[in-house]
């Protein structure tokens, strides 16, 4: 017998038991045997659906702790931290619908409900105006943009996106579906109303937001393509394509702007359990804020001189003012008040430009 080797190591290939216990419960579920050591949690999970057909592999949630993070299905049974009679938790994640179900239906539902208003169906305008067409140019041209941006996503869902993961709860459909439905039948009523007047600038304003519109498209689908070819399926940027980094221009269509141009940016569905989540920057941008008067702890105390440049300034009473030689960036002997930057920026900013502001007629100085 060789020392030094593990009984785990002498056991390569014997079949391993695997308990599987409700993670709420405690409950034994089901009793494998004769699990291969090199079996992955898909296997298991498959093999556990033949016992419990409710349970399709979809909708199981599979972990070493009742309250810890859900095994991937790639991951080995022999290179997980349990013995040869491992112990999971499962977890029902309820009822679940393919991820390319969703985009569908998400974007199939947005093009035919405009369509709806624009041919003037009954009910929607009045019997008068059943199936009558608009008289102006630039309905017809909205209708064939929001037309294209839809069947463009289609399009992209079947040939282009790659999806990180399989399914996504049922119920999440509904909150999506709601705002993409929603919001094209709001802007599909006005737009194609019978009393809907043009642009106010007339055909300059169609042009440029039809240009704008082309523009946007192109780099959205620039964007997509990019997203596909960094990485093969499977990854955190496969699951992005289907969000917009460039602005689609749903938002913008050629007489104005969509009117779900922001309302958007938050409704974009959750990422799903087990996909990575982009690492945050180290040094993250923080946009400029706006002066206020929170007192600056460097120019707190009436009287007292920014630290940096010293040799610029010259103490008058509980005044400050430039030293003699250097003309002054307002008024001599005006009061400092200790506005600064807020954040963690201010600091930073104030380090690395030594200077400071200072109240005085009309508004803020720096020096």
């Amino acid at each position: 017998m060789h020392e030094g080797r593990s009984v785990r190591q002498w056991l390569p290939e014997a079949s391993w038991l695997v308990e599987i216990l409700d993670a709420k419960t405690r409950e034994k579920l089901c009793f494998l045997d004769k699990v291969e050591p090199q079996a992955t949690i898909a296997e298991i999970k498959n093999l556990f659906t033949k016992s419990h057909p409710q349970w399709y592999p979809a909708r199981q949630s599979l972990r070493l702790d009742p309250k810890g993070k859900s095994l991937k299905d790639e991951d080995v049974l022999q290179k997980l931290p349990v013995g040869t009679t491992a112990t999971l938790y499962f977890r029902d994640l309820g009822a679940q619908i393919s991820w390319v179900t969703v985009f569908l239906t998400e974007y199939a539902g947005p093009l035919f409900i405009y369509l709806l208003f624009y041919f003037r169906v009954p009910f929607i305008y009045g019997h008068k105006y059943d199936f009558t067409s608009s008289r102006h140019t630039v309905v017809h041209l909205a209708c064939i943009c929001h037309s294209f941006h839809y069947i463009k996503r289609l399009l992209e869902t079947l040939f282009v996106h790659r999806f990180s993961h399989g399914t996504m709860p049922l119920r999440n459909i509904f909150k999506n579906c709601t705002y993409y439905w929603g919001f094209a039948a709001w802007m599909a009523y006005y737009i194609n109303h019978p009393l809907y007047t043009p642009p106010t600038y007339g055909a300059q304003q169609v042009k440029l937001a039809l240009a704008i519109f082309v523009i946007c498209q192109l780099g959205n689908f620039s964007i997509h393509m990019a997203l596909r070819d960094l990485r093969p399926a499977g990854g955190v940027l496969d699951w992005l394509c289907h969000h917009d980094t460039v602005p689609p221009s749903g938002p913008l269509l050629p007489g104005g702007l969509h009117p779900d141009d922001h309302l958007g940016q938050g409704q974009a569905p959750q990422l799903p359990e087990g996909v990575p989540r982009l690492p945050a920057p180290a040094h993250a941008h923080h946009p400029l804020p706006a002066l206020n008067g929170i007192p600056s702890p460097r120019l707190s105390q009436p009287g007292s001189c920014p630290p940096a440049p010293v040799s610029f300034w010259a103490r008058s009473g509980n005044h400050c003012s430039p030293a003699s030689g250097i003309k002054p960036a307002c008024p001599a002997g005006l009061r400092l008040s200790g506005v600064s930057f807020g954040g963690r920026f201010g600091a930073q900013h104030t380090k690395e430009r030594g200077g400071a502001w200072a109240e005085g007629p009309g508004g803020f100085y720096f020096f």
